[in-house]
């Protein structure tokens, strides 16, 4: 009996054993510090926690900081008395007082949700203004103890630079997820509010880790039903879950919700019918979910209904929601991603033809939220000239964390250069240094109002996000809507160390890794400001080709027009002037051809094949380099992966290296697929030192996927 109870344990050790190294744990990994010594000094340090707040958040931040100390020291951290500092690890909000002793000690004010972690006199001290700040204070110490830095001279102040913090939940009702690559989503709305999964509990513990304080639960392409009583109930029960990790909800709202759900005749934003049934359902919502956050709005887009039907404008739309959130301190996030149904002669330049003359006229609580580039989430996009361009209106960064345009799924592409490229890049809308970070965290023009969302890239993966290193664009969209002024290095080292163990071997892998993936990824799919050359309607691999859609500017033609002549689409003066929507100091580094970085030289020229670059190679030649060092380059990154093989646990080694597999395969797809295209114009030969086309145009043309993930439902 004896040896079978054993036999028993060590059979469930070696399951959780398994388990545990799936990625299901992403970043929260509060394993048992392996160097005694380093332990040792740990457990010594620190032996309670005690709390003088006694708030849900409060007790959530004293629940992870015991919890997650325990499993890393192997002992029992106890808690002190609540009225008590005088244990090891101190929590409590600033008085008068004590940011009097924080000034002596040459920290700032302590702003909301921000927090300052000292050591004094064998004790540690996480100070905050409020119990968001205590919570984002003890992660920030959990994370110190899991890369085993110093805890003895701790001298840390953390201010968050934007208000909101948000993920987009592109989910529907039905569980799908559009433009989501890891499973369906994580929201069962059908079993909502009687079945809880845990999972909702460990998504709240990962994002508050890395300070996001807001989702919307819903798909911007919305569906009225979930203004219906018992969804509102159902997204009560998700609120509440939530709540003691310091996220607020927010919802999608179909503009057309008081006729479609409402009965209404109208859902025109002037009529007093309209108004009086948005501000009931209003009401209705914030009984359930007293902390609601508000409304996330897509309208006059792509089919979905807006205030334009009525001959309103944006603003209007915005406005009458605003008005029924405002008494209860409810934000209006208003998308800025529009095109009419009549063809643009170029639909970069709409969202600021619509926008510019708004600037203003929205309320207060309203936000507009404009993605980081002027089409839509292209493996590289020059800024949006919005940023800068809308100086009374709050402006709301939105980046996509699912890659739709960039593998999706399969491919490995670290995200934060692509943020923080965006991020740091200057408008020159107030002369030289008027970053986009500067726009979306108010600096710039004195906004109060801040945010930045990002798309989710989660779903029912065992692993969250399917591709492993998705965790990592994850973890540091985090940290830059905390710090739009962060450096990607700094971010990919703090993930590596977390997810992956403080070997430094496996760092430098890592972390080259994640800087490298996303310049290749640009190379070996849209080289040269090449974008918008995707296959159709599931935007899964190349379609240079796309031409026969209902809307010129759904066409990959419509984007890269190619011809005998050429490649690129002219957006100087010469063409459709999208130049003139940016500042005097940054059209100029676009405006000439020869000079331009050549990482935008086909989003603003048709240039010739035959033109002789900066590089000294023609155009054609270039292209093809180009091309190939994309696909060698994801070729070294996956032979860099394969020297960690034993130095990383086995499934999650053999996740990485199946999915490089893919990539590697499908790279190369990608540059054989776009010469093989461009070829028919260029008639020029590939460069005699690159490798040759495998198949001819016709059989890259035939390649289908019909069934491929993400694509976005027809009902």
């Amino acid at each position: 009996m004896k040896f079978r109870k054993v036999l028993f344990v060590l059979v469930c050790l070696l399951t959780y054993s398994l388990q545990a190294e799936d990625g299901y744990r992403l970043w929260l990994r509060h394993d048992l510090i392996q160097n005694k010594a380093i332990r040792n000094a740990y457990a010594l340090a620190i032996s309670k926690v005690n709390c003088q707040v006694k708030d849900t958040i409060a007790s959530t931040a004293v629940k992870e900081l015991t919890g997650g100390l325990s499993k890393m020291l192997g002992k029992t951290i106890g808690l002190g008395k609540v009225n008590s500092i005088a244990g090891n690890i101190n929590l409590y909000l600033t008085t008068e007082s004590v940011a009097n002793l924080l000034s002596k000690k040459g920290f700032k004010p302590i702003q909301n949700e921000g927090y300052v972690i000292f050591s004094d006199k064998n004790q540690i001290h996480i100070v905050a203004k409020d119990s968001k700040g205590l919570l984002y204070g003890a992660y920030h110490f959990l994370r110190i103890i899991q890369q085993e830095k110093d805890i003895k001279k701790l001298n840390i102040q953390e201010n968050p630079h934007l208000q909101l913090r948000m993920l987009n939940h592109w989910d529907n009702l039905d569980r799908t997820v559009e433009r989501g690559y890891a499973g369906f989503s994580i929201w069962n709305w059908h079993e909502l509010p009687d079945f809880l999964d845990p999972r909702y509990v460990e998504y709240a513990r990962a994002n508050a880790s890395i300070g996001i304080n807001a989702t919307a639960l819903t798909n911007v392409n919305a569906n009225q039903l979930i203004f219906r009583a018992d969804y509102i109930e159902k997204a009560a029960a998700l609120a509440n879950i939530l709540r003691p990790y310091g996220i607020k909800v927010y919802l999608t709202a179909r503009f057309s919700s008081p006729k479609e759900l409402g009965g209404l005749p109208t859902a025109d934003p002037n009529d007093p019918a309209v108004k009086k049934w948005w501000e009931e359902k209003v009401k209705e919502i914030y009984k359930a979910i007293p902390d609601f956050g508000g409304f996330l709005v897509k309208a006059n887009s792509e089919g979905q209904p807006g205030p334009q039907e009525y001959g309103r404008t944006h603003a209007d739309g915005a406005n009458v929601l605003a008005d029924a959130l405002a008494p209860f301190g409810g934000n209006v996030i208003w998308r800025a991603f529009v095109y009419s149904n009549e063809e643009p002669v170029d639909r970069a330049k709409q969202a600021y033809n619509e926008f510019v003359p708004l600037d203003g006229q929205f309320r207060k609580n309203v936000m507009v939220q404009v993605k980081n580039g002027p089409v839509d989430f292209q493996p590289r996009e020059p800024i949006h000239p919005l940023f800068g361009a809308l100086p009374k209106t709050p402006i709301m960064m939105e980046f996509q964390i699912t890659k739709e345009y960039l593998g999706q799924g399969t491919h490995t592409v670290g995200l934060s250069n692509l943020f923080e490229e965006v991020l740091k890049t200057d408008t020159y809308a107030k002369g030289k240094g008027s970053l986009v970070a500067k726009v979306i965290d108010g600096t710039l023009d004195g906004q109060t109002l801040t945010g930045m969302a990002g798309v989710s890239n989660i779903g029912t993966a065992r692993n969250w996000t399917g591709n492993l290193f998705g965790q990592a664009d994850w973890y540091a969209f985090g940290k830059l809507a905390w710090n739009p002024y962060a450096n990607s290095d700094d971010i990919f080292e703090e993930w590596s160390n977390l997810t992956f163990g403080t070997s430094k071997k496996v760092q430098s892998v890592v972390t080259n890794i994640l800087d490298k993936s996303h310049e290749y990824c640009v190379q070996y799919m849209t080289p040269l400001g090449l974008h918008h050359i995707m296959a159709a309607n599931h935007h899964y691999g190349p379609g240079p080709w796309v031409s026969n859609m209902s809307r010129a500017d759904w066409t990959s033609v419509y984007y890269h027009k190619a011809d005998e002549k050429g490649v690129g689409f002219d957006r100087t003066e010469s063409g459709t002037n999208a130049l003139e929507q940016y500042y005097p100091g940054l059209a100029n580094q676009y405006r000439n051809k020869d000079s331009i970085d050549l990482k935008f030289l086909l989003w603003f020229h048709h240039v010739a094949w035959d033109h002789k670059l900066k590089t000294g190679k023609t155009l054609w030649d270039e292209l093809c380099y180009q091309y190939q060092e994309g696909v060698d380059g994801i070729n070294k990154l996956a032979d860099q992966w394969q020297s960690l093989k034993g130095q990383i646990d086995e499934e999650r080694f053999n996740q990485v290296t199946m999915h490089f597999n893919i990539q590697k395969k499908e790279a190369k797809w990608w540059r054989d697929s776009g010469l093989a295209y461009f070829q028919t114009f260029s008639k020029m030969e590939i460069p005699k030192d690159l490798p040759k086309l495998d198949h001819d145009l016709n059989y890259y043309k035939n390649i289908n996927h019909p069934m491929s993930p993400g694509i976005r439902p027809r009902w």
